[in-house]
């Protein structure tokens, strides 16, 4: 009752509402997939290998929160982010949890380190690179998330096509790979695979979502 007469507390309940949301893995997962475009209940049920009810349960608790919204297309739910502001309100949980939470930096110097000690490219070093001709920028997310919106510029060779398509890739240039987000496996992988056949490869510091985030130009594939 107390908050009916508190205006700072029910607001606050409100920002609770919000963090409950987030406070499931399933649903910090939900909310990755859809940084990469919209999505049916069916393909976000499939990529996150839930159940379909389990995960139409947990977006309809993110819609709730406003994390995000819903269209029917014929049969189909269709989901996407509310807005860019979610995106980096997963940015500052990461920061936040990766400042305060011990098993995060054993999980990622562990995993992510071993594969990559590097440093990562930045967006302002990518965009300079990109400019001066000097790289190849690579987006080795599954071709359904590059058509939704990609880096401009970026050529799409999903990871699992690596391998037979290198003859795309100019021998006389470095080449950046970006993914899904900063934990996303996919562009360690690729800078891995092509550093072992001798290419100059690194990563981006994060992914398209982080890029579409920070307000920098975006492309559509064509059709």
């Amino acid at each position: 009752m107390a908050s009916s007469t508190n205006p700072k507390r029910a607001v606050f309940e409100q920002f609770a509402i919000v963090a409950q949301a987030l406070a499931n893995a399933h649903r910090v997962e939900l909310i990755e997939l859809l940084a990469q475009g919209e999505r049916s209940v069916e393909a976000l049920a499939q990529l996150s290998g839930l159940g379909v009810t389990n995960a139409s349960q947990h977006l309809q608790l993110l819609r709730r929160a406003g994390l995000v919204v819903a269209r029917r297309s014929g049969k189909q739910v269709l989901y996407r982010l509310a807005d860019r502001d979610v995106v980096e309100l997963l940015m500052a949980l990461c920061r936040t949890a990766e400042r305060g939470v011990a098993e995060i930096d054993r999980i990622v110097r562990s995993y992510f380190r071993e594969r990559d000690a590097l440093d990562p490219v930045s967006h302002a070093e990518l965009a300079n690179l990109l400019e001066a001709g000097l790289v190849t920028l690579i987006d080795v997310r599954p071709a359904e998330e590059f058509a939704a919106g990609h880096i401009p510029g970026a050529v799409n060779i999903p990871l699992a096509e690596l391998s037979g398509r290198l003859a795309e890739l100019p021998a006389d240039r470095g080449v950046v790979a970006y993914c899904r987000g900063p934990y996303c496996v996919y562009a360690f992988e690729a800078v891995a695979a092509l550093r072992a056949k001798g290419y100059d490869a690194s990563r981006l510091v994060d992914g398209y979502p982080e890029w579409w985030a920070a307000g920098r130009p975006v492309a559509l594939a064509a059709g």
